[in-house]
């Protein structure tokens, strides 16, 4: 190694930065996350922001800085700091096993020294061997592995995070609210894995920069795109293909990548000789495209857009399609060496079309909700001990609850519900501090505000529902007007390099609500946004965790235990009718929640070998005035055990083999009884909510990987998989009904939807 400096005093005055971005040499792809650091300088470096960029400073002298990503060769390069200087850093990608070699005393453990606490990483590659339902790669499904993260059912890509209902997760693509993240009724994610760089999972204390959310953030940032050759790669599945495209627009400047991807369930359906079945439709698309050009060495502008649509309908009797589209104008600039900011105008709209045919009674029913958002954020390296975050969000927000068009011969009336506008804003700020070599902090304030607008008539209401009083608003008139302070404190102290112990502290606000009756999401669940009736929702959560890393960063282990109380937790009265209801604020109901639990997560990131075991223990409770006698009761997504068990195995530069394993206990549930007779009708007996448990469940998935025909040209490979191996019929639902050889009895009936399904898919690469 170097000496510290050479020829410059440590104690010199002036202190000068080094920055500029981190790149694939092959590709031109910012790299996010890759860790920057002068050599023998006790920890001095930083890691590259949501877009390659990075920013170290210090003393005067002649330094060796060296650059490590995972997955790439280590860069070190000789650097004269003797004024500002911008350098641009290209790393050639490397095989697992020749870097396992290189690094292995060179691995890092921010894990260990960062504030954050319940943040995780996932790499495309991990996505991409583990095995899922069809053989189609799952951003959504694959973090539902981790320790604190629910699934919301079988084959279901809604999830649950830490206590929270699924409209408490902020999903993000490139920034966008992504509002329906799932396909095919939630059975496939809306996420192309061929379009995605980098996914991070906030579930604990997150960074005042995110809100909106109580339980967490999923940021995902689609792909850049090559900008030194043309690459066209794909996909062919037993129930689906994706092809996508990507090149240079001007070489080492800009660049461009669009991925499509379609299911073909439908044309199978064609296939039937049954009249009724082949003129079903059951099929999704998305595309995903993005372009980015280099104006100058300090600006970049970038463009991307997502689409897709599902489209299920039965014959010509029912249809639904519903879908999301959004778009991302982003434009980085760079100050100077050490600040840098990012300025992103956004705009998201998911909306639902349900037709209904029965002769004369034809009605189409369309729900919608759109937004326009712009961001300003800052980042500024001020030193090596101190980073400041600042900035400021708009949104604005359209809700179409829904409008019921009818045909001339029927007999419905056309129904028009009001739209719902408001505006969301917030400003925040948040400060990185390196206090100490032990001890790490990150802080920081977000002030939000929610303002419902006019035009429209509000009614309140009384406690039994019944319309209290009305009022009407002129178009951009405030009928109510919410704001909180939001406080975030993280803090890690090291009680060695490889341990330390965390503890952070997280108020969130929420201000748009799902009303949704199933345990999961349905696409045509009802946005509400907080309102003179609907209050904005609360999260305070704390949690204390220990991190240790083994034989030189090579296993990391995390234990983690959180406490968090919610307010203004939203619930419904019995028979709720939610959709196509002017009134639907007055079949709410409101009280508190908490959850509580414990998660342990022990990873293995280098070698041959490498995978997860995580687990959970957790409570999740609500208490809301006019269910179960105004008691704590089991929240729907209280789920007691969960474990997960991953596993992938690179055996040679031919085979790579893949498992995960899965159990929890059984969620909640609501049974009935007993059951009477009324009018010679039979009905069943409700008396309290979620007092029973569905079935434990448990499931072992397997993959294998083939490398195929690979020259500097063409690669290709062969992916193999089998969903629920050990053909275990696992409950997906249970129905109750009435014994039709005795009438006296009631049957208990388990719905199964999938066992063992093997899958095999074939993908390719033009270079």
């Amino acid at each position: 190694m170097l000496a510290p400096a050479i020829g410059f005093s440590q104690q010199a005055k002036n202190k000068y930065s080094i920055s500029g971005i981190v790149l694939d040499k092959g590709t031109g792809e910012s790299l996010i996350g890759a860790n920057v650091s002068f050599i023998g300088q006790n920890g001095l470096g930083t890691v590259t922001n949501s877009y390659g960029f990075y920013s170290v400073t210090a003393a005067p002298g002649h330094y060796q800085l060296i650059v490590s990503f995972t997955g790439y060769s280590i860069d070190t390069v000789d650097v004269v700091l003797d004024k500002n200087k911008t350098l641009q850093i290209n790393l050639t990608k490397t095989s697992a096993q020749l870097d396992e070699v290189i690094v292995s005393d060179k691995r890092k453990s921010d894990n260990v020294s960062r504030a954050t606490m319940g943040v995780e990483k996932m790499s495309i590659e991990e996505i991409k061997n583990i095995p899922v339902l069809f053989g189609e790669q799952d951003i959504l499904k694959t973090i539902q592995l981790l320790p604190g993260i629910k699934s919301a059912g079988e084959g279901n890509s809604g999830f649950y995070v830490r206590g929270g209902s699924a409209d408490q997760n902020l999903i993000l693509l490139d920034e966008a609210v992504v509002y329906n993240p799932s396909h095919l009724l939630g059975f496939f994610s809306t996420f192309n894995s061929d379009a995605i760089k980098d996914v991070t999972v906030y579930k604990g204390g997150m960074p005042a920069e995110y809100g909106g959310r109580l339980a967490s953030v999923i940021d995902i940032k689609m792909n850049d795109g090559n900008n030194q050759k043309y690459v066209v790669s794909g996909g062919v599945g037993l129930i689906a293909s994706r092809l996508s495209v990507e090149g240079p627009i001007a070489k080492d400047k800009g660049s461009f990548t669009v991925s499509a991807r379609r299911t073909y369930a439908d044309l199978f359906l064609k296939l039937s000789h049954d009249t009724t079945l082949n003129k079903d439709i059951l099929y999704f698309y998305d595309i995903n495209a993005k372009a980015n050009y280099k104006l100058s060495d300090k600006d970049h502008l970038y463009l991307s857009a997502y689409t897709g649509r599902d489209d299920l309908g039965f014959g010509s009797l029912f249809g639904l399609t519903y879908g999301n589209l959004t778009s991302t104008l982003r434009w980085n600039h760079v100050y100077n060496s050490r600040l840098f900011s990012n300025t992103s105008l956004i705009y998201s709209n998911y909306n639902y079309v349900i037709d209904i045919n029965s002769g004369s009674n034809d009605i189409s029913i369309t729900s919608r909700i759109r937004d326009w958002n712009l961001k300003e954020d800052f980042q500024n390296f001020i030193n090596k001990d101190n980073k400041l975050n600042f900035g400021i969000d708009i949104k604005r927000h359209s809700i179409l609850p829904g409008t019921i068009t009818a045909s001339g011969t029927s007999s419905f009336n056309d129904l028009n519900l009001e739209k719902k506008l408001s505006l969301e804003s917030a400003a925040y700020i948040s400060h990185e501090w390196s206090a100490s070599p032990k001890v790490n902090v990150t802080y920081g304030l977000r002030l939000s505000n929610f303002s419902a607008l006019g035009p429209g008539t509000f009614y309140t209401y009384n406690s039994d529902g019944t319309t209290k009083d009305s009022s009407t608003y002129s178009s951009g008139q405030v009928v109510k007007s919410y704001t909180y302070l939001e406080p975030r404190f993280a803090t890690s102290y090291k009680l060695r390099e490889d341990k330390s112990i965390k503890f952070s502290y997280t108020r969130n606000i929420q201000n748009l609500h799902l009303l949704s009756n199933s345990t999961g999401t349905n696409p045509t669940d009802l946005w509400v946004g907080s309102s003179n009736n609907v209050k904005p929702e609360i999260a305070d959560q704390v949690a204390l965790g220990y991190y240790q890393n083994f034989k030189k960063n090579l296993y990391e282990f995390s234990a983690e235990i959180y406490y968090k109380g919610m307010q203004n937790q939203i619930d419904y009265k019995n028979g709720a009718k939610l959709n196509a209801n002017a009134n639907v604020e007055s079949e709410l109901l409101y009280g508190v929640g908490r959850a509580y639990g414990l998660e342990l997560f022990l990873k293995k990131k280098y070698g041959k070998l490498n995978g997860w075991i995580g687990y959970t223990l957790a409570k999740t409770e609500r208490k809301i005035d006019g269910i179960n006698n105004n008691q704590w009761y089991d929240a729907t997504q209280d789920r007691r055990h969960e474990l997960s068990v991953v596993g992938i195995y690179k055996k040679n530069d031919k085979w790579t083999f893949s498992s995960t394993f899965i159990y929890y206990t059984g969620n909640a549930v609501t049974y009935p009884s007993g059951k009477y007779t009324l009018n010679g009708q039979v009905y069943f007996y409700y008396p309290d909510r979620n007092t029973y448990r569905m079935p434990n469940y448990a499931r072992l998935d397997l993959a294998a990987t083939l490398q195929g025909k690979k020259t500097k040209k063409y690669d290709s490979n062969w992916s193999f998989s089998i969903y629920n191996a050990l053909d275990r019929a696992n409950a997906y639902s249970i129905n109750f009904q009435t014994d039709p050889n005795d009438p006296t009895k009631t049957q208990a009936v388990q719905t199964t939807l999938f066992k063992l399904i093997p899958s095999v898919t074939y993908n390719f690469k033009f270079l």
